[in-house]
């Protein structure tokens, strides 16, 4: 089933009264749910949309809003969750992602290779939401969650300057980084949209990886002199020949010769422009487009604050209100606390 959200940016923090309790509530529910499943059940739904909108609301935070993203995942990094580690966040903080893996996977007793592998999917998941999703969204949230077998889920966010809107997007272990990763992407759709990790786009990405081993001069000379060609073209096709190319990337990509499209997305400079150029490139000369269709999955909600909640994949939902109910059950909470952690989640069942 596929529908859409809207993430409109609120400005402002969670209240501390607010924030106090999601994370003593939090920690009871994690716990919980940890004694009853291993951590990588726990990675696995924290990367499910629809789960982790519905564990928002049930903690309280039921604004559905860009802060829903940002403020469950520094809950998230602030409590305990047993044999789960939390690097990155929001802001300046998403940059520090690869030293926090590296002390936290060290506190796991993690090899230098799973340290590796978690550092490499971090930098890699985002460089794919932010050049190969090119929906206009740029990425402000990273967070990664792993466990001591190496599995993680990845959460982040970007905002659209034009639109004020956040997109979510969300990871789990996926076996490869390119072709449809993701467990779902949440936002409000939108025109425009350039998606080369669809399964459609995989002929695109395949003559771009030719185009890229090419030298570069013959690509700069082929743009040269195209150029008018191109701009005649450009007046009826769906995206545009970026401006300004990293030539040192394409030099970079000449000299290493990579054997897969991934391992071109992940040469140093090889950004969201030069990756459409090459795209273009395929296209107009191959006939192989990229895919223009939104890759955006899943809705929850319209509006911000005073929002109504849409109603989405009902057999989901009805699994997610059985399990936090019999977690709130069994924790050790106080009466009061119980009631009111009940109360929102019979809202959430309303809704559905």
């Amino acid at each position: 089933m596929r529908s859409t959200t809207d993430l409109p940016l609120h400005h402002g923090r969670a209240p501390q009264w607010l924030a106090r309790r999601m994370k003593e509530l939090a920690t009871q529910i994690l716990a919980i749910l940890s004694d009853e499943h291993d951590p990588d059940w726990i990675l696995q739904k924290i990367a499910d949309p629809l789960w982790f909108q519905s564990l928002c609301c049930l903690l309280g935070y039921d604004w559905h809003s860009s802060g829903t993203t940002t403020v469950l995942c520094g809950v998230l990094k602030s409590i305990d969750i047993p044999d789960v580690k939390v690097a990155g966040g929001k802001g300046k903080t998403s940059r520090k992602a690869p030293q926090e893996i590296a002390e936290k996977g060290e506190e796991l007793n993690l090899s230098c290779k799973k340290i590796d592998e978690l550092q490499y999917a971090s930098r890699m998941t985002a460089k794919v939401d932010n050049c190969l999703v090119q929906d206009g969204h740029n990425l402000y949230h990273h967070s990664m969650f792993f466990s001591e077998s190496g599995s993680w889920t990845v959460v982040q966010q970007g905002m659209n300057p034009h639109t004020k809107y956040a997109r979510r997007y969300q990871w789990f272990n996926p076996s490869q980084l390119v072709e449809e990763p993701h467990k779902g992407i949440t936002g409000s759709k939108t025109d425009g949209v350039v998606d080369l990790t669809a399964k459609e786009s995989r002929e695109c990405r395949e003559i771009s990886l030719d185009v890229a081993k090419e030298n570069p001069m013959r690509i700069r000379r082929y743009v040269a002199e195209n150029q008018e060609t191109l701009d005649s073209y450009l007046g009826i096709s769906s995206f545009t020949m970026p401006r300004t190319i990293n030539w040192a990337a394409l030099r970079k990509a000449y000299e290493l010769q990579p054997s897969t499209y991934q391992e071109l997305v992940g040469i140093k400079g090889m950004g969201p422009k030069t990756l459409r150029g090459l795209a273009l490139v395929s296209e107009f000369t191959f006939g192989e487009a990229p895919s223009h269709k939104d890759p955006v999955k899943y809705s929850f909600a319209f509006g911000g604050k005073d929002g109504v909640p849409f109603p989405v994949e009902r057999e989901a939902m009805d699994e997610v209100i059985s399990i936090l109910k019999e977690a709130i059950q069994e924790s050790m909470l106080g009466k009061k606390e119980k009631i009111e952690a009940f109360k929102r989640i019979s809202r959430i069942g309303r809704r559905n």
